[in-house]
């Protein structure tokens, strides 16, 4: 009898591991899609990402290089100091959205150029995403924010 309990047991212990296991794994395929990592526009030239490869890049937009084209496409250029990538966007742009200051896009990279499907832009004068700051302080050109 004692032995029929032992086996149940053991049973019931590796069907709850198998399922523990089936579980992790659903997870993680269902948020694959969901992870994008961040870039530098230096860590793009360095390293091209693949193509097709959703990932966010960030750092300042160059002075006079935002070009509004046919329609709703924009055309701008991102820079850490140390690189600069070109960008295009179709749509919408956040108010605070201009030259000389941060911007997180998501998108990919495509011949060249980062395809965004999405921008962010700084909220008000001192905010700027902390992957941007991180990204400037390590090409040595960010300033902290004056007047605060």
């Amino acid at each position: 009898m004692k032995s029929l309990k032992k086996k149940r047991r053991v049973q019931v212990i590796v069907v709850a591991a198998v399922a523990l296991t089936v579980a992790t794994g659903m997870i993680g395929y269902a948020m694959r899609d969901g992870i994008n990592f961040f870039r530098a526009p230096s860590q793009i030239m360095a390293e091209p990402p693949a193509p097709g490869e959703v990932f966010r890049i960030g750092g300042l937009v160059e002075e006079g290089s935002i070009v509004r084209g046919e329609g709703e496409t924009i055309r701008f250029v991102v820079t850490d100091g140390g690189a600069s990538v070109p960008v295009t966007f179709s749509g919408v742009l956040p108010d605070l959205f201009a030259e000389n200051q941060g911007m997180v896009g998501t998108g990919s990279y495509v011949n060249g150029t980062f395809e965004a499907t999405e921008i962010l832009a700084k909220h008000d004068e001192t905010y700027m995403p902390a992957e941007v700051v991180d990204a400037l302080k390590e090409q040595g050109v960010y300033k902290e924010p004056s007047g605060s």
